[in-house]
C-alpha cells in the first residue's frame, strides 16, 4: 500500500501525518508541487532481472512515460538484495532536471525536503512520483531492497545526481521502520 508520511525536522521518528488512499497522497503532494499518480501496471518483470531482461518487458511503457513527460534521459535502479556496487541512493541528494519515479515492481521510499517538513512517500508498483528539479531527496530500499524503478530525467546532464552533504536524511524513519 502506498503511504505518505510527513515529518517536521525535529521529530524524524513520529510523523505529524499519515496518509494511505491515494487521492489524499496527490492532494497533499500537489500543494508543494510534486505530482503523484498511481496507474495499475500489467508489467511482470522482478527486480535483479538482467537490464535486456528488463528492457525488453518495460520499453513500451518506458517509451509511454519518456513521451508523456518530455524526459531526454533515464536510468534504472533495479535492486534484489545489497549490492555494495551500486551507488548509495539513501544520500540526499538533487538533480537539476525533473525526475519522474516510476516504480514497476516492488516498493521504495522517496524523501522529500519540501518547505519546512519531510515527505516520506512509499511508492509500490504502478506509482508514479513528479519531482521537481533542484528538490532536496533520497530515495530508501531498506535491510532487503526489492525495486525495479524507472527514473526519468529532463535531461541528459540532470541525471547527474549532485550530494548535498546533508546526512540528517538519515535520521527520519525508513521503509523498515514505518
Amino acid at each position: 500500500m502506498s503511504t505518505l508520511s510527513v515529518f517536521h525536522p525535529s521529530s524524524p521518528g513520529l510523523p505529524n501525518k499519515l496518509l494511505t488512499h491515494h487521492d489524499d497522497i496527490a492532494a497533499t503532494l500537489a500543494e508543494q508541487g510534486v505530482r503523484f499518480v498511481h496507474h495499475p501496471l500489467a508489467l511482470r518483470v522482478r527486480p535483479g532481472s538482467a537490464e535486456d531482461e528488463v528492457m525488453a518487458a518495460c520499453r513500451e511503457h518506458l517509451d509511454q512515460l519518456m513521451t508523456g513527460h518530455g524526459s531526454a534521459a533515464f536510468t534504472l535502479l533495479n535492486r534484489d538484495g545489497v549490492d555494495p556496487a551500486q551507488a548509495d541512493v539513501r544520500d540526499e541528494h538533487v538533480h537539476d532536471a525533473e525526475e519522474v519515479f516510476a516504480v514497476v515492481s516492488g516498493r521504495a521510499q522517496v524523501g522529500l525536503r519540501l518547505g519546512e517538513f519531510v515527505y516520506s512517500v512509499l511508492c509500490e508498483k504502478g506509482d508514479q512520483l513528479v519531482v521537481p528539479a533542484g528538490t532536496r531527496r533520497w530515495v530508501e530500499l531498506g535491510e532487503t531492497p526489492f525495486c525495479l524503478a524507472l527514473r526519468l530525467f529532463g535531461s541528459e546532464q540532470g541525471l547527474q545526481a549532485r550530494l548535498t552533504g546533508d546526512e540528517t536524511a538519515r535520521a527520519f524513519l525508513g521503509i523498515d521502520e514505518l
